[in-house]
């Protein structure tokens, strides 16, 4: 599956938040992003994108940074997408021809399932690395 660089930066963020997350400690831009290996200019709008979607919350001046709007687990990976990257979750095939219809009714059905299980998916569930399913050799 591929996902945007948009998307798995947000993730990587969120992360870095959900590390720390007790409500009061603020994470600084800069530190997120050289953690993280990601620059400050895209990771900032990504942070922006989070914030409107009441993910994250900031705070400006000299002592500021960013801070989970909410616990880890209360926010579910459907969140994260619907906020950064929403063309992910969309169902775009045509209805066209004889077997459009089916092929779309196919596809939509991919999308609700997808849907269901990134709803399954906390942010702190794969800070906690209980995301991953286990594969046994």
């Amino acid at each position: 599956m591929k996902i945007s660089q948009k998307l798995e930066y947000a993730c990587r963020a969120l992360a870095q938040l959900a590390k720390v997350h007790d409500g009061r400690s603020l994470t600084r831009l800069e530190e997120m992003a050289q953690r993280e290996a990601v620059s400050g200019n895209f990771l900032v709008q990504i942070l922006n994108d989070l914030r409107r979607a009441g993910l994250v919350d900031s705070r400006r001046g000299k002592a500021g940074g960013y801070l989970l709007a909410r616990p880890a687990d209360a926010i579910s990976l459907r969140q994260i997408v619907e906020a950064v990257d929403p063309s992910v979750l969309q169902c775009g095939v045509s209805t066209e021809g004889e077997s459009g219809a089916a092929v779309r009714l196919a596809w939509e059905n991919v999308s609700v399932n997808l849907r269901a299980s990134l709803d399954k998916i906390s942010l702190e569930s794969m800070v906690s690395g209980q995301g991953a399913p286990m594969f046994y050799i």
